[in-house]
């Protein structure tokens, strides 16, 4: 693993060992929809200690990687197809057992924790953006630049789309990425961390985890699609152009 700096923006580094974003995620760092920031800078927003984190990412090079996918290797195409099987998947899955639970979790707790009310409201509406905007995905981006993928393989032109340039859907989706990541910041702020109180019941606790999870795996999905697929599409597209 390279030496990283504080100027070393915090997409290239989980970029280059996946196993960061573990400790971007201990320190509050958000590595997808911010992952263009400097680490000194994304430490500053978190309120993290940036030489801590510098050497909690040195400690990585010192062990031996777990085998974990090169996700900036894959060709764009065979990446979406990962994304769909894994983190759609999931995604779907999730939302239909964490949802009823929260909404349980308000149910029962909601007069004497009336910040699990607000924590069911925003999940709901989280769930029903990701319902929509997974369906844009797999119906209108993720279709077109499989296309360009494979036009750009062949050496034939570009397909024509229906948004002018990929760059168009892209924005959208990155703004949507940023909304579901700020309602589950908001998630976050409300559970006190995930962090249940004392006299939570077993449900109440599993939902907490769970929304933790649905979290963490929110950030991983969103990272390989801002700063992995979404570049790779754009210069696909114009590599394509260009020699047209």
């Amino acid at each position: 693993m390279p030496t990283f700096s504080a100027d070393t923006p915090v997409r290239d580094i989980v970029n280059e060992d996946f196993r960061a974003a573990a400790v971007f995620e201990k320190h509050g760092i958000d590595f997808c929809c911010g992952g263009g920031k400097a680490l000194g800078s994304a430490c500053a927003a978190a309120g993290a200690d940036s030489g801590v984190v510098l050497n909690e990412l040195a400690a990585l090079g010192e062990s031996a990687p777990e085998p974990a996918p090169r996700f900036t290797s894959w060709e764009a195409d065979f990446l979406i197809d990962y994304i769909e099987a894994n983190h759609h998947t999931y995604v779907r899955s999730a939302i239909d057992t964490i949802l009823p639970h929260a909404c349980k979790v308000a149910e029962k707790h909601g007069a004497t924790h009336p910040e699990v009310v607000e924590i069911a409201r925003v999940f709901e509406a989280v769930a029903q953006e990701l319902a929509h905007h997974m369906m844009k995905e797999e119906h209108i981006l993720f279709p077109y630049i499989r296309d360009l993928a494979a036009q750009v393989r062949a050496g034939r032109p570009v397909p024509p789309s229906p948004f002018g340039t990929v760059r168009n859907p892209i924005r959208m989706m990155e703004m949507e990425h940023e909304s579901a990541g700020s309602a589950m910041r908001r998630i976050r702020e409300l559970s006190a961390q995930f962090a249940p109180p004392a006299d939570a019941c077993a449900t109440y606790k599993v939902t907490y985890q769970e929304l933790q999870e649905f979290e963490r795996d929110l950030h991983q999905h969103i990272h390989l699609e801002n700063n992995i697929l979404h570049p790779q599409a754009i210069a696909l597209e114009s590599g394509a152009a260009r020699q047209a």
